[in-house]
């Protein structure tokens, strides 16, 4: 597959050069104001639309596709989306946070909109008709009542460009009259990975292109003492061994050669400790200094408590997780003096793209990012690095570089979703009600995206120097207040300055690990009152549609009314559990009902099915928001069950797939899913919001069958045993 070079004409974009002159400020980039930096009519009929944001293998290339058409009544197919390219797309900042419908969505509907209505004035001048007597049908404008007089808008606007302003005045569609919009399409994105073509950042190959490989430290703590590029000079088609401060790459003509070379050179570290003893690691992130921030403070807690006839309180933890991507990071790279052109699997081009030129010091405007997808992610996983690695050994060489991390790469230098401790307070009043609940939270800060290029494991290693301090913690205070209506209840959220091992964004932020704390509590108290867990959660409910998506996960589980734990004491156990969130308390709203088998004597837990309610408001793509519930419950099962970062002081060692497992196929379970699409609400993002209730339905479903509690995460056969022995 032939990239385009930097200078080529196939850039087809904006027709006012760099896209963005008229933007806003927004939270996650900056949104353009001008319909040619979001839509073209090309003279073939089709539609180009271009995204900011990404193909992260969510699907959303093919929901912003549909949007569009809806909008501007032509056929699905004819769109054509142009995503995450520096030179050609608007800024969109990060593919993140199940932002992109409600974010990029939104802005592409507007743009369509307008375009539109545009064209339809166009066509009325043309064809000397009144607005109201015109209709359109597959991009075709007509008078209703002479349809043979009739324009197309290739022959309205093939190839030109708008030149005008979205505005918050067009009218869009009523959901009544869609055609496209909450039906399922197919995925675009798909036939040609089933084909094999080349669809991923791995596949590409650039003229003149040369392979290279990292030779890294142990640990970011050790110290180059000698490299000794002798060692690797009799292999075939070596290029140059690079070395600049503890960052070392091998370059060579074909891809083995640089195995080999990375293999082969001879290099001497000074090693040192750089990680805390794994044992105390809750204990030691838990007495860090931090910066406090109360989220909620409703009621007297000391006085409710103290007033209440049942005080319970526990701790969860969550350790760290690697993203565990099924393909390492890849990027290409093409620096030519003061310009370069970089191909990377980034949620974040712009960013990136910022960072990559402060890193090669070179002006912001003269480097194109362009986007390829990869091993999805869903946060920050090694993808960024690999791209400034590249670009680094590009501008060295002078020639276009592709770097391929490797396995071990991936699971030690990428970064990785940060501990936590949760520690949840409650007490129940003489009729078992919650009298008072107190949530806090100690965490990092779960983002450290690259904005800048000190963030890139590449400039640190060049400069010896760590990662500078974030300027702001974020995160952790995700789904930490519940949607439950307590009467006194307060949350706090501990942010620590340092997270030991290097931490950044991953799916959900800190949502999934607090609502794992809050709905295991909740269980907890259910269960002190002697009460059904779904009708206990019912109780604190006063919004209708929470209600209803509780209510349809435990129609379709088939839910019998009982208080955990069950009475049964059979070998295997069975049992299940529920638990319920809104995503950021106002987003998505989710439950899940897990049903679980529980081997008394090994501990072992095997998760039979899963029931999940979704209502994200309006459905673009039904098929399409299942993939995503279906991914975010076998992820965040295998998060739950399995998955956990180890590490000594002096190395991680959770580094290949027999020391940090993920769930294989037999392990999945039954997945069921009921959508609930609501068109006259806004579509808000699927990305993440399933992922949130696996673990604490597990741990409810666990304990409803054995009476175990299991508190920390992963539910490993030993941590049950240890519960099924309180």
């Amino acid at each position: 597959m032939a990239a385009p070079t930097q200078d080529s004409n196939s850039w087809r974009g904006p027709r006012t050069g760099r896209p963005g002159s008229g933007r806003r400020e927004a939270a996650w980039g900056e949104v353009s104001d001008q319909l040619d930096d979001w839509i073209a009519i090309e003279k073939d009929e089709s539609v180009t639309a271009f995204s900011g944001k990404v193909e992260l293998g969510t699907g959303v290339r093919t929901a912003l596709a549909q949007i569009v058409a809806e909008e501007l009544d032509v056929p699905l197919e004819r769109v054509h989306m142009v995503m995450g390219d520096t030179a050609r797309t608007p800024d969109e900042g990060y593919t993140a946070g199940s932002m992109t419908i409600s974010g990029s969505g939104t802005a592409l509907r507007k743009a369509a909109a307008e375009a539109r209505r545009a064209m339809i004035e166009m066509a009325a001048e043309r064809l000397d008709a009144q607005i109201n007597e015109l209709r359109v049908r597959e991009g075709v404008i007509a008078v209703t009542r002479q349809p043979e007089r009739s324009v197309s808008y290739a022959e309205l606007m093939g190839g030109k460009s708008f030149e005008l302003q979205v505005s918050d005045k067009t009218k869009f569609k009523e959901p009544k009259d869609y055609q496209i919009v909450g039906k399922s399409a197919a995925r675009a994105d798909l036939p040609a990975k089933v084909r094999g073509e080349a669809s991923f950042i791995h596949d590409l190959k650039v003229p003149g292109m040369l392979q290279a490989r990292l030779v890294r430290p142990p640990n970011p703590a050790a110290k180059l003492i000698s490299v000794d590029a002798d060692s690797v000079k009799d292999i075939p088609g070596m290029v140059k061994v690079f070395q600049r401060g503890n960052f070392i790459g091998v370059v060579a003509e074909r891809e083995e050669q640089a195995i080999q070379a990375a293999k082969q050179l001879k290099v001497k570290w000074q090693e040192a400790a750089a990680y805390p003893n794994m044992q105390e690691l809750f204990t030691t992130l838990r007495n860090q200094p931090t910066e406090d921030q109360a989220l909620v403070e409703k009621g007297d807690f000391n006085k409710a408590l103290a007033g209440a006839t049942k005080k319970i309180q526990a701790t969860y933890t969550q350790p760290f997780h690697a993203h565990a991507s099924i393909g390492p990071a890849c990027a290409v790279a093409d620096v030519q003096g003061e310009h370069a052109t970089i191909w990377a699997s980034t949620p974040g081009p712009y960013p990136l793209s910022g960072a990559l030129a402060q890193l090669l010091n070179i002006p912001a405007e003269n480097v194109r990012l362009i986007f390829m997808e990869g091993a999805g992610s869903y946060g920050q996983n090694g993808a960024d690095d690999a791209a400034a690695d590249a670009a680094i050994l590009s501008q060295a060489i002078g020639k276009p570089v592709r770097v391929q991390w490797t396995r071990e790469d991936e699971f030690i230098w990428e970064p990785k979703s940060p501990a936590m401790v949760m520690e949840v307070r409650g007490g129940l009043d003489a009729k078992g009600n919650v009298a008072a609940w107190d949530y806090q939270v100690w965490s990092p800060s779960h983002v450290a995206r690259a904005r800048f290029a000190g963030q890139l494991v590449t400039a640190q290693l060049l400069s010896g120097q760590a990662a500078p301090q974030s300027r702001f913690s974020f995160g952790a205070e995700r789904n930490a207040p519940t949607n439950y209506a307590f009467p006194v209840q307060r949350v706090t959220v501990h942010y620590v300055g340092d997270s030991l091992l290097r931490a950044s964004s991953f799916r959900s932020l800190g949502g999934a690990e607090n609502t794992f704390a809050n709905e295991s509590f909740m269980d907890e108290l259910a269960a002190a009152a002697g009460v059904d867990a779904l009708e206990y959660r019912l109780r604190y409910l006063t919004e209708a549609r929470e209600r209803e998506v509780l209510e349809a996960a435990a129609k379709r589980a088939g839910w019998e009314s009982h208080p955990s734990p069950r009475k049964d004491k059979a070998e295997v156990a069975e049992g299940r559990g529920v638990a319920f969130a809104r995503y950021e308390n106002d987003q998505a709203i989710v439950a899940c009902v897990a049903e679980v088998q529980v081997e008394r004597a090994s501990g072992m837990v095997r998760v039979k099915r899963i029931v999940v309610a979704h209502d994200c408001g309006l459905i673009i793509n039904p098929d399409g928001v299942k993939n995503q519930v279906e991914g975010n419950v076998i992820q965040s099962l295998s998060r739950a069950l399995k998955e956990e970062v180890k590490f000594d002081e002096m190395r991680i060692t959770s580094r290949d797939w027999e020391t940090y497992p993920i769930l294989t196929f037999s392990e999945t379970p039954e997945i069921e899913i009921v959508l609930i699409n609501r068109p006259e609400e806004p579509a808000v993002g699927a990305g993440e919001p399933s992922t949130v209730t696996t673990a604490a339905a597990v741990a409810n479903a666990i304990f409803d069958a054995t009476g175990a509690r299991v508190r920390q995460i992963p539910f490993t056969a030993e941590r049950v045993r240890e519960g099924l022995g309180d």
